[in-house]
């Protein structure tokens, strides 16, 4: 079974998920090319090698076209990824990511799942993260998804609701039964993309089991910090003896399956 384990040291974002699967092997044209099965125009990936704090990896950004991206809710998004040609386990891998979003965003702000419009988190940057997320657990076989702790940042954000406190309120209510502290400067280190798609795919948040592990990957963030600013994959297998421990999670965690 291929196991991967998050190390989150310096929190988790759409685009070091991005960074560190390339980082592990995903090539960025057959992510891309997977990526244009949505049809949505007007973006483009772009990879590099980076270092933060003198350790390297790879940074991608989403490259968005300057024309204004319409807010589009629950219904939009889940028709787009429907109508796609992606493969079935990545559509509903997509699918179980941003409705669990949507669940999060409308319970903070009083309203129903389908009355949320996403604004930054439904812009076609975070759509390219989420599926592009989705389309790299599918290339490289991963199973199983075990994660550290989390790492959350501290201060203020700024965004479209205004001042908000870190973690931002859809962040913390995604992280809901789930161990996070806060270290390092004042930023925002785990994103609403980053928490949706990281409590989705892992089954258990904890120490690193004991595994074999074939390769390493570091997907770099955006700021230069005091701590090297990225998520560390560990690519490989879990060993038997590894499955003591403390099995916790949420209702709505679930193992990746491919198929």
């Amino acid at each position: 079974m291929r196991f991967a384990y998050f190390d989150c040291f310096s929190g988790i974002s759409g685009d070091m998920i991005l960074g560190a699967f390339v980082d592990l092997g995903v090539e960025l044209e057959q992510l891309q090319h997977g990526l244009e099965k949505l049809r949505l125009p007007g973006f483009r990936l772009e990879a590099a090698a980076v270092k933060r704090s003198g350790l390297s990896g790879t940074k991608v950004n989403v490259i968005v076209d300057d024309a204004p991206q319409p807010h589009r809710n629950l219904l939009d998004i889940s028709g787009i990824i429907d109508r796609s040609d992606l493969k079935h386990n990545v559509k509903d891998l997509s699918l179980k990511i941003f409705n669990r979003l949507a669940e999060a965003e409308a319970k903070i702000h009083g309203t129903d799942i389908n009355n949320i419009h996403f604004h930054e988190v439904g812009g076609l940057d975070s759509i390219v993260d989420i599926v592009g997320a989705s389309i790299c657990m599918d290339l490289l076989g991963i199973e199983e998804v075990y994660c550290s702790k989390l790492n959350v940042g501290q201060g203020f954000i700024k965004c479209q609701h205004g001042i908000l406190p870190v973690p931002a309120p859809a962040t913390l209510e995604l992280l809901r039964g789930v161990p996070i502290y806060a270290y390092g400067s004042g930023k925002e280190l785990l994103t609403p993309t980053g928490a949706a798609i990281i409590t989705t795919i892992s089954g258990w948040f904890g120490p690193l089991p004991e595994m074999v592990v074939e390769k390493v990957g570091y997907g770099a963030g955006y700021h230069d910090l005091d701590l090297p600013n990225m998520l560390r994959i560990l690519l490989g297998t879990r060993l038997p003896s590894g499955e003591g421990g403390k099995n916790r999670h949420h209702e709505h965690a679930a193992h990746c399956v491919t198929s």
